[in-house]
């Protein structure tokens, strides 16, 4: 009986795997063969329309500086710069003032604390502008990313448009993993979805919008803390379509710490579990096109289901190699199971077989990539082990949240900043005002 349970488990070990497998080769084949469904204008011949960038920021102080003059130093011909400063209990405000306060692009504005969507919210009613670009408070960009967003806007169905986002900070093991994980995973599945109109986030570290087409899907709400997943559905479904850039470069700062990391995880992972929820109505639904017939089961069924179930399935694997090896004990005190070398090498080589497949479609995820750090693919197998790990803390707490209805501010569960900062807690910031 057990070795039968355990065999039953290495097939289920070996159907999930090959059910991420066909999902990463489907994305894979999506992108190389598939066709460009957007026109774009040529960048150097465009007639640019005037944009306004969105910043909004909550204890930034050791990178507000950095993001704003990032994007002041954009090429884009056109441009002004909105920074929120949502109830900042560090030095984020006062450096604002102090280095951009007398720059006629920038306008400063200081609110008290209400949440990322509420300073979103406040900078769009500051632009007048039909296109807007947010950029967060951590992130740098490169000279040319805005205009390469832009430039999708000729295509009059376009509503949004995500940028590609890469780790900064390589550093550290753990941000050298994110830098993988965000190549190989979250842009490989915008290049895939992009094709399929199906995108469920335009990331708040680089997007494009027409502010038209966010007012008439309800604004930037407060509903979930992954405002940018909640928008991004909620314009999908009233038909418009949503794209992919994978030129227009953003470098974000990553969690340098296990603790940081969980964080921040945690935060979108809960919010997409919210947005899910909130949008399951267009589920199967033909109405909704490729949103409800793709996206949304491939967030319930990989972002969901399979996660919950991967440790267990850990465990079998594991079980089997341990089922393995008290039969070469051959302890008197145990049960007799049937579980001899054939059964091990099939559980091995299906096990290898993932992990085979999981680099090879690294490495493609790598050669789509321009000029791209190839030895970030040196841990990978070190990275599935660890990283994972980490992966399935976050969710199982997500879930935990979401049962128990805990509300979650804009920085999902992180910490207070330190007692020590130069501007203290107790200090309410300026009533909302612009400079």
């Amino acid at each position: 009986m057990i070795a039968l349970i355990i065999r039953c488990s290495v097939f289920v070990v070996f159907a999930v795997a090959s059910l991420y497998a066909i999902r990463h080769y489907w994305f894979t084949l999506n992108r190389l063969f598939g066709s460009q469904l957007h026109p774009y204008v040529d960048i150097d011949t465009a007639d640019w329309p005037p944009v306004t960038v969105l910043i909004p920021a909550h204890n930034e102080e050791g990178v507000i500086l950095q993001t704003v003059t990032s994007v002041l130093a954009s090429d884009y011909p056109a441009m002004r710069v909105v920074v929120v400063d949502d109830g900042s209990t560090d030095d984020t405000g006062p450096l604002l003032d102090t280095h951009f306060g007398d720059d006629p692009r920038v306008k400063i504005v200081h609110q008290v604390n209400r949440g990322k969507a509420a300073a979103l919210n406040h900078a769009m009613a500051e632009s007048e502008t039909e296109f807007v670009v947010t950029i967060d408070a951590d992130t740098e960009i490169e000279p040319d990313a805005i205009r390469k967003l832009m430039r999708h806007f000729s295509d009059p169905k376009l509503a949004a448009i995500a940028g590609n986002v890469k780790v900064g900070n390589r550093s550290r093991w753990l941000t050298r993993w994110q830098a993988l994980e965000y190549i190989t995973s979250q842009n490989m599945e915008k290049r895939a979805f992009d094709l399929l109109n199906c995108i469920t986030v335009v990331p708040g570290a680089l997007g494009a919008w027409r502010k038209s087409v966010i007012e008439s899907a309800g604004g930037i709400t407060s509903d979930t803390v992954a405002e940018d997943a909640d928008l991004t559905i909620a314009i999908r479904r009233l038909g418009w379509r949503i794209g992919y850039e994978e030129e227009a470069i953003a470098w974000t700062e990553a969690p340098e710490t296990p603790g940081a990391l969980i964080r921040q995880r945690f935060r979108w992972t809960f919010g997409t579990l919210q947005s899910f929820w909130k949008h399951n109505d267009t589920l199967f639904r033909p109405k909704y096109g490729t949103l409800g017939l793709i996206a949304l089961p491939n967030i319930f069924v990989f972002q969901l289901v399979l996660p919950l179930i991967s440790p267990i399935i850990d465990l079998m694997f594991l079980g089997s190699i341990a089922a393995w090896g008290l039969m070469r004990l051959k302890l008197s005190w145990l049960p007799q199971l049937n579980w001899g070398a054939s059964d091990l090498e099939r559980s091995v080589l299906f096990f290898l077989g993932f992990l085979i497949i999981d680099v090879l479609t690294c490495a493609v995820a790598f050669a789509l990539e321009r000029k791209e750090d190839w030895t970030l693919l040196i841990p990978v197998l070190l990275q599935r082990f660890y990283y994972r790990q980490l992966m399935y803390v976050v969710l199982f707490r997500s879930v935990k949240e979401a049962v128990r209805g805990r509300p979650v501010g804009w920085r999902g569960v992180e910490p207070e900043p330190p007692r020590g900062s130069k501007r203290a807690a107790s200090r309410q910031p300026v009533s909302a005002e612009g400079n």
